[in-house]
């Protein structure tokens, strides 16, 4: 805490040197009588310059010079004839007391000039040290509360804060302590409409000049921690209007195509001087159930993927058998069962796992490989148990993704190596990603040996989780 200044020091601290003053004086008086046949004149007067010390190192000059003077009346009254009384007979003796009033003066002077400039250099170390700090330290959304603190313990306030001006007055742009209605001890200039205040202990002109500094400090990180948060913000408008132009481009592509070709065979079978053979109206209609399939997909995946993003997903976890939720996804995905080879022994142990969301992570992880696969292609799907945990792998040979690329294809509307109409928003394996991690489990992503992609389903074993999660948020799972 800085407290000495230039207009002198705290009353407590005065009245502590004085009375540590002349504490030493009564005890080295009494000490000192005793034995004063034994002693010379200069001996005492030097044993008196001790206390003369203690009080200048204790409260400054003031007290040091009234400690000097009452120990020049005891030098007189008990050392110098005639004793207990203030008379001087001898010439020289009057030379000694004063030189000893000078002497301790002068000491007095240089213990004060002393103290003053340890506290000056104390205060330009705390103001360097508090700077220092201010601009090495990255800016972060509480700097500004760390560098009040700061001061506030630095100067031994009670309560600092940086108030702005408005049109509709001042308002705290940020404080620390207690605040009262009481007026401030200090009211510093910050620039900008800015001013830092404190209350506590009264302050002196060089501390004053300090926080004035101070509060310089404090206005530049107010600017800093306020364009870091502008380039935040425009970091993530920038981040929502790439993903709404991206989700306005897959989805005006994807809607597009199954509404036209709905719309299409509606036409056509409705045409009422148009007669169609059997054939035809049955390939029509299949239009129209197949386009209407791709449109509830999409719809669903972007419910799904708007669900994990507001973390309202529910998760109900069960033991599950591997085995079946596998046949049911793969007659989901519409794939013929020749393509499919599964490999998924009987004797797995479950996992522990939502039975509709698993179910929806293979048939997803399945889709995307049957796309990225050359027509007619074998997909495989592979289970084993390594230890505390079940591994589904499903294998492909198509084109592969490289190394570098291999975790933004679980990023929404992120479709490599795209080269159809019909390969969807990309969403499939973002929503695969996310139902897998709310249900406590991860999925990953590697390269097939021989060319292909390796996607990995890792889910923990049913006996190794005792506890029943009824409901789990997916915000909180991630």
């Amino acid at each position: 805490m800085i407290r000495v200044a230039a207009a002198g020091v705290p009353r407590v601290r005065a009245l502590a040197g004085a009375g540590c003053g002349a504490a030493g004086l009564v005890l080295l008086s009494i000490l000192l009588v005793a034995v004063r046949d034994r002693l010379g004149l200069a001996e005492v007067a030097l044993l008196y310059l001790v206390p003369v010390l203690a009080a200048a190192a204790v409260g400054g000059l003031w007290p040091a010079l009234l400690v000097a003077i009452a120990a020049d009346l005891l030098v007189n009254f008990f050392f110098i004839p005639p004793y207990h009384t203030l008379l001087v007979e001898d010439p020289q003796h009057v030379i000694v007391l004063v030189i000893y009033v000078l002497v301790a003066a002068s000491v007095s002077i240089a213990v004060d000039v002393a103290a003053r400039q340890r506290a000056t250099a104390a205060r330009r170390d705390t103001e360097a040290r508090l700077l220092a700090k201010a601009s090495a330290s990255p800016v972060a959304e509480d700097s500004l509360t760390t560098l009040l603190t700061d001061i506030r313990e630095a100067f031994g306030m009670t309560a600092v804060a940086l108030l702005e001006s408005k049109p509709t007055g001042e308002r705290r742009a940020a404080a620390v302590g207690p605040l009262t209605e009481s007026r401030p001890v200090l009211s510093a200039p910050a620039g900008n409409g800015l001013r830092l205040v404190a209350w506590g202990p009264e302050t002196f002109a060089e501390d004053q000049q300090t926080l004035r500094r101070m509060a310089a400090a404090a206005a530049r990180m107010l600017e800093a921690q306020r364009l870091t948060e502008q380039a935040a913000r425009a970091n993530e408008l920038a981040e929502i209007d790439h993903v709404r132009l991206a989700l306005l481009a897959a989805v005006g592509h994807d809607l597009r195509t199954p509404l036209a070709a709905i719309k299409a065979a509606v036409s056509s079978l409705r045409q009422p001087h148009l007669r169609l053979p059997a054939e035809a109206r049955a390939e029509l209609l299949a239009t129209i159930e197949e386009s209407s399939d791709r449109l509830t997909d999409l719809v669903e995946n972007l419910l799904s993927l708007s669900r994990l993003q507001a973390g309202a997903l529910n998760v109900h976890l069960d033991d599950v058998d591997l085995d079946g939720a596998v046949a049911q996804a793969v007659l989901s995905t519409g794939l013929r069962p020749a393509r499919v080879q599964i490999d998924v022994p009987d004797n797995l142990p479950p996992v522990r796992a939502d039975a509709g969301l698993l179910e929806r992570v293979i048939a997803n992880v399945l889709t995307n490989a049957a796309t990225a696969s050359p027509p007619g292609s074998a997909i495989w799907v592979i289970a084993d148990s390594p230890p505390g945990e079940v591994q589904l792998r499903v294998i492909d040979h198509g084109p592969g993704v490289p190394a570098e690329q291999q975790d933004r294809i679980f990023e929404p509307f992120q479709r490599l190596h795209d080269r159809s109409t019909t390969a969807g928003l990309g969403l499939g394996l973002a929503i695969a990603r996310g139902f897998t991690e709310a249900m406590g489990g991860r999925i990953t992503a590697s390269d097939t040996s021989g060319g292909g992609l390796t996607m990995t389903i890792s889910l923990p074993v049913a006996n190794l989780r005792s506890v029943d999660h009824a409901t789990t948020a997916a915000g909180d799972a991630a």
